[in-house]
């Protein structure tokens, strides 16, 4: 009787798998692999709890394992002594062909407890959403993440970048170690592009004027994010029929709805919270935001590009790898809350540079369509 190969997939929190990490289950799944995956079902997670729980349940009629490990996303906190011990208990029970990890805490810990297991022929792969450290990035950043990865990378079969900026760091840093840049987790273009939604109706929904020009950002509630600098702009615009919705859950909720009331702009920010319809909101915007002062990538900004929105970006990391100024939209410094309000201003003037831009990155941003990535990862796959 010939035994399925088992394969691994961890990540810090649920959520990530849910967003991040579905296409390469399926892929899994379709090469026969039995499928486990790990995480924090609990604590940490970026979507709701109902979410959270929904998707275990998915998880486990498709016939995965699932199994919680208490990371925390912390480096500091103790929970991940015990996480460590778990994840460690979890990969000697199991004779894994192949561990796939995501995430810097979940990796580091994995990555460890997979040492003895790699001496036996277990392949480890690690795909990093995005490293710490970057140019621009905070020393303390440099401090604490560059030397866990390149102590890890020693345990690396293979390390998978999303964007060029980390690609080529990781080439020249990490001796001895196989690296492969690959554009993103995949999006799915057709899809997004042929959703529809009523436009009257959604707005309403949302509760913004049917008439008004609509900024919209997502992503979490959380100091990368920087979603102050997009609600500073709007109010440097001054402008009646400017509204915007931030979409997304986090613990800086409380401080940029202080920061809209001080700001008198609390009848124009609209906080959605967790959303599941984040395309059919992208539909009925005029402009995606996307001021993040990290980003291995970004997939809401490449869903914003699918739906047909002209971007409003920051300039660093993995987003220059599509953001293009004057091209795709306009790009800023993170914190240029000038920048941010005058490419806001420009769109808002020139309905016909928002359209040209829009249908321009209905094209550019196909190079990242799931059908892209998925081959490249099933090559990686078939060679584990």
């Amino acid at each position: 009787m010939t035994h399925r190969k088992r394969a691994l997939i961890v990540t810090t929190v649920a959520s990530t798998i849910d967003q991040f990490c579905m296409n390469d289950i399926e892929l899994l799944s379709e090469m026969d692999y039995k499928i486990d995956v790990a995480a924090n079902f609990y604590d940490g997670n970026n979507t709701s709890r109902e979410r959270v729980a929904e998707f275990k349940n998915e998880l486990i009629k498709k016939g995965y394992t699932v199994n919680n490990i208490n990371f925390s996303r912390s480096p500091f906190s103790a929970s991940n002594i015990r996480a460590y011990k778990e994840i460690s208990s979890l990969i000697l029970k199991n004779n894994y062909s192949l561990i796939h990890c995501h995430t810097p805490i979940a990796s580091l810990f994995t990555r460890l407890a997979a040492r003895k297991a790699r001496r036996k022929g277990t392949r480890v792969i690690y795909t990093a959403h995005g490293f710490h450290f970057f140019s621009g990035a905070p020393m303390i950043n440099w401090l604490l993440y560059y030397p866990i990865e390149k102590v890890c990378a020693k345990y690396t079969d293979l390390l998978i970048t999303i964007n060029k900026e980390d690609f080529q760091r990781a080439s020249k840093v990490f001796d001895g170690t196989k690296i492969e840049y690959i554009p993103g987790v995949g999006i799915d273009v057709d899809t997004i592009r042929n959703i529809q939604v009523s436009f009257d109706s959604k707005r309403s929904e949302l509760g913004v004027p049917h008439d008004c020009f609509l900024i919209t950002s997502v992503g979490q509630l959380n100091e990368n994010k920087n979603h102050s600098t997009i609600i500073r702009a709007l109010h440097q615009l001054k402008k009646d029929d400017v509204f915007c919705c931030i979409c997304g859950k986090g613990e800086k909720e409380k401080e940029l709805r202080h920061l809209c009331s001080q700001l008198g702009v609390s009848d124009k920010v609209i906080f959605t919270g967790y959303r599941r319809d984040i395309i059919e909101i992208l539909k009925v915007s005029n402009v995606f935001a996307f001021p993040s002062k990290r980003e291995g990538l970004g997939v809401a900004a490449l869903e914003a590009m699918a739906a047909g929105l002209p971007i409003v970006t920051s300039n660093v990391h993995g987003i220059v790898d599509y953001s293009v100024n004057n091209e795709t939209g306009y790009t800023c410094d993170p914190t240029d809350v000038d920048a941010f309000s005058e490419a806001f201003s420009k769109l808002y003037a020139e309905p016909n540079i928002a359209k040209s831009m829009g249908n321009y990155n209905k094209n550019s941003v196909k190079r990242f369509d799931k059908s892209n990535t998925m081959s490249q990862m099933k090559r990686i796959y078939k060679s584990s």
